[in-house]
């Protein structure tokens, strides 16, 4: 019986004997995925899979799959879904307004603290397997409408101070 083998090359060599061949997967010449077609056959196969050779291999041969495998879907636990931006400018906006009590009332940075989180929050309702963040939007509605409270009661207490200074009080 003769063999044969389609080299790493890609030239095809043969036909040899099975000793031949033997010996060639002895020096590293061949391996278990060598494509071999074997005397009177018309199909290929590989060294690994032929019980004459299959004993020289310590494990058989990969099974080359049909079909390529399926990819996975969009969120298999493969990694932590982004946070919302807008539930980030939130709740930074947020946290600014209340640090800018003092000097401006919090002011424009409370409204545009509310305005980003209600936004994020509308988006992550919507579509919560995009992204996360409603907690930070949460927070950011808190601080945002804390630091606003705050603006109007600092503005009613000026206005009553100019009202009853004027009024002799």
């Amino acid at each position: 019986m003769s063999y044969q083998i389609i080299g790493n090359d890609g030239r095809t060599y043969g036909p040899a004997t099975l000793d031949q061949v033997r010996v060639w997967i002895s020096q590293g010449r061949a391996e278990s995925r060598t494509p071999v077609l074997v005397e009177g056959s018309t199909s290929w196969s590989t060294l690994g899979l032929l019980p004459e050779f299959a004993p020289l291999f310590t494990a058989p041969p990969p099974v080359t799959p049909s079909a390529p495998p399926a990819a996975p879907p969009l969120r298999a636990n493969s990694g932590a879904i982004p946070t919302n931006s807008f539930a980030t400018a939130g709740l930074v906006l947020g946290i600014i307004s209340l640090m800018c009590c003092c000097c401006c009332g919090g002011f424009p940075f409370n409204i545009l603290g509310l305005v980003f989180s209600l936004i994020a929050i509308v988006q992550i309702s919507n579509h919560p397997e995009q992204s996360s963040g409603q907690a930070q939007a949460i927070v950011g509605i808190v601080l945002s409408a804390a630091s606003f409270l705050i603006f109007l009661a600092s503005l009613v207490g000026n206005n009553s101070h100019v009202f009853y200074h004027n009024r002799g009080f």
